[in-house]
């Protein structure tokens, strides 16, 4: 295949429900057509948790063509997805598949994961004494007080985050606290790589990515979800699990506070708000490549750009 001593970091990305998955696979055949072994790494946040299938279309193993995969089903439901430890472990698995000369191909949504690995990127220092005081503040005063107070001190990181990820809100806050900078200055430098990588976005109209969406929700439900988060909560759920898209609305209906259409609707518009908010952090990445998400043609069209930028040290 020629693609070289220290095979290339592959990464795709883009918006939830543009096929992200379908095309890591694609790509991770179409390379091992030409005789070079590919595994795949998740960074998509969600897909960390164990048992947490449905609501963040994991692929079950079957559907996973016989390519190695990592980073999935690594945290318990009652854990905290940590991104610098995803940062750690990612790295780590890069250098380890490369090292054995497979092509790595690292695929998700989460943004903030995906830059974390792949840009030249440390994270601000922690402070508890902080932390605990915004944890705090977040179940006193709920969400909506702190994100106000992040909109006041740091309005672009606020625009980023949403204002439904407390988790964020209060990192986002802390490391202001510390650094007296805003959270935007401690986020990945989006020009220069960690190592050399080839970027694929894939992308869709506005129009059909709010259809696919749409049934991706209604989807979610009847294949059961509801019974997947009964099952979830008697082993018991963290924060970060419990207030995922989805699983929060599920929550919600299986206490009663929501019926199954109120539910569905308010995860799908949540969805739709964080696809946006995708599509905007993955735009910034001048490196990548965008491919049309319906087009029969993409993973060649990536293979393609591989074996010609192969040895590019990144500018792909």
């Amino acid at each position: 295949m020629g693609i070289g001593s220290t095979p290339s970091l592959v990464v795709v990305v883009g918006a939830t429900g543009t096929g992200k998955s379908e095309l890591s696979l694609d790509i991770a055949e179409a390379v091992m057509s030409r005789g070079v072994p590919a595994e795949i790494i998740n960074a998509d946040a969600m897909q960390l948790y164990r048992g947490m299938n449905i609501g963040t279309a994991k692929l079950p193993l079957e559907d996973r063509r016989g390519v190695p995969h990592h980073m999935l089903d690594v945290l318990d439901p009652t854990d905290d997805a940590s991104v610098a430890q995803y940062q750690v472990d990612a790295r780590q698995l890069v250098t380890q598949i490369q090292s054995a000369g497979r092509v790595p191909i690292m695929v998700g949504g989460s943004g903030l994961y995906v830059s974390s690995v792949i840009h030249d990127f440390q994270f601000p220092a922690r402070d508890a004494e902080v932390r605990a005081r915004l944890e705090a503040e977040l179940e006193r005063d709920g969400i909506g007080l702190l994100f106000q107070k992040l909109q006041a001190v740091d309005p672009a990181a606020a625009q980023s985050i949403g204002a439904s990820n407390g988790r964020r809100i209060v990192r986002a806050l802390e490391v202001i606290e510390i650094t007296g900078e805003p959270f935007g200055a401690g986020l990945p430098e989006e020009t220069k790589l960690w190592t050399p990588a080839h970027i694929f976005g894939l992308i869709a109209p506005r129009d059909e990515l709010v259809q696919r969406l749409n049934r991706r929700v209604q989807q979610m439900w009847d294949a059961g979800l509801l019974d997947e988060v009964r099952g979830l909560r008697d082993k018991g759920l963290g924060v970060t699990a419990a207030r995922a898209i989805g699983y929060a609305q599920a929550i919600e209906q299986l206490d009663g506070g929501l019926s199954e259409a109120e539910a569905i609707e308010q995860t799908a518009a949540l969805t739709r708000r964080y696809a946006r908010r995708q599509v905007g952090w993955f735009k910034r990445y001048e490196q990548s490549h965008w491919l049309a998400y319906d087009d029969p043609d993409r993973a060649a069209r990536a293979l393609t750009i591989v074996m010609r930028e192969n040895g590019s040290h990144g500018d792909a």
